[in-house]
C-alpha cells in the first residue's frame, strides 16, 4: 500500500500529506513557521472506542479506507464535519477521517495490548459469560490484572492469555495473520493489507514502522543486497511489501490471492514481470 507526496508552499518544499496536517483552510500548529496557512490548529486528543474503525480519505462512509484505528489507540482530532472527524493517528501519524461515534476523550492509560488474533471481552471473569465485544490483535486496553483475567477500566474482562506478551520475533507475529483476508487499509487478522502486516509484525516487537510501503522502505532498517537476503528481511516491490520466511519464501498479504500466505518469492517476481513491471524488486531492508 502506498500514497502520494504533495507539493506545498512554505520553507519546506514538500510535505507528505499522509503524515502532516495541512489543508487549504488550516495547518497543524506544529508546522507554524514552516508552512504558510490562514489558520493554525492544535489537536484535541481522542481515543478509539470501537473494536476497529476505518480511517478514510474523506468524511463519508463510502470513501476509501486508507488505514484503521483500533480500540484504545489515540487519534489527534483537528476538525469536525458532521459525523466525521479529521486528524491523525497518534501511533503512526497517518492522516484521515474517522467516524466520531468511534471516538471519545481518553480516560485511563492503556496497560495491556491484545496479542491474540481476536480477544473476547467477557461480561464477567468467566469464559462462559456473555461476550460484550471482541478486540483484534494490537488493540490497547486499560485494566487491572487478576489471576486469569484483566478487569477493564470501562467494564468487561479479557483473559490474561489474550494480552500476554507476543513472540518477539516479527515472523512469529506475522504468522498470527496467516489466512487473514486481504483488506485495503486493514491492520488486523480480520483483514490486513501488505504494509499493515509488516507494521503489525514489527510493532509487536517494539519497532515503530510507518503505515505505507514506500514510507517503510524509506525509514526502516538498512539496505541489503538482494543476493544476501535472509529470513526476517523485508522485500519491497512496486506498491507492495512482504517478509521473508527464508531466502526464497515470502509471507505477505496480497490482492492476487486475497489472503495472507507464504509463497515462493520467485512466483511473486514472475507475476510482476508478466504484468510488465521492469523492476519487480525495489529493495531489501533488514531491521535489527
Amino acid at each position: 500500500m502506498t500514497g502520494l507526496t504533495a507539493r506545498l508552499s512554505g520553507p519546506r518544499p514538500t510535505l507528505d500529506l499522509r503524515a502532516h496536517i495541512v489543508r487549504g483552510d488550516f495547518a497543524d500548529v506544529a508546522l507554524a513557521g514552516e508552512v504558510a496557512a490562514h489558520n493554525y490548529v492544535a489537536p484535541v486528543a481522542m481515543r478509539c472506542t470501537a473494536a476497529r474503525t476505518p480511517v478514510r480519505k474523506a468524511g463519508d462512509a463510502a470513501a476509501t479506507a486508507v488505514s484503521e484505528l483500533l480500540f484504545g489507540e489515540d487519534f489527534d482530532l483537528f476538525d469536525v464535519a458532521g459525523d466525521w472527524g479529521f486528524g491523525r493517528t497518534a501511533a503512526d501519524h497517518y492522516t484521515g477521517w474517522v467516524a466520531l461515534a468511534a471516538l471519545a476523550a481518553p480516560e485511563a492509560a492503556p496497560t495491556h495490548r491484545v496479542s491474540a488474533a481476536l480477544a473476547p471481552v467477557f461480561a464477567a471473569a468467566d469464559i462462559k459469560a456473555p461476550v460484550l465485544m471482541a478486540l483484534p490483535f494490537g488493540a490497547r486496553v486499560a485494566g487491572t490484572a487478576g489471576d486469569r483475567f484483566v478487569a477493564l477500566a470501562g467494564g468487561g474482562f479479557v483473559h490474561h492469555r489474550h494480552v500476554a506478551p507476543p513472540p518477539g520475533d516479527a515472523l512469529a507475529v506475522a504468522r498470527i495473520f496467516a489466512g487473514a483476508p486481504y483488506l485495503w487499509g486493514g491492520r488486523t487478522p480480520q483483514g490486513v493489507d501488505c504494509s499493515g502486516l509488516v507494521q503489525a509484525a514489527l510493532g509487536a516487537g517494539g519497532i515503530a514502522a510507518p503505515r505505507d510501503s514506500d514510507q517503510q522502505r524509506a525509514a526502516l532498517g538498512a539496505a541489503v543486497a538482494f543476493a544476501d537476503r535472509r529470513a526476517g528481511d523485508i522485500v519491497f516491490f512496486p506498491g507492495h511489501v512482504g517478509l521473508l520466511l527464508d531466502a526464497d519464501t515470502l509471507f505477505h498479504a496480497n490482492a492476487y490471492w486475497m489472503t495472507t500466505l507464504a509463497e515462493p518469492l520467485a512466483d511473486v517476481i514472475a507475476r510482476l514481470v508478466a504484468d510488465g513491471v521492469a523492476e519487480p524488486v525495489l529493495g531489501v531492508r533488514r531491521v535489527g
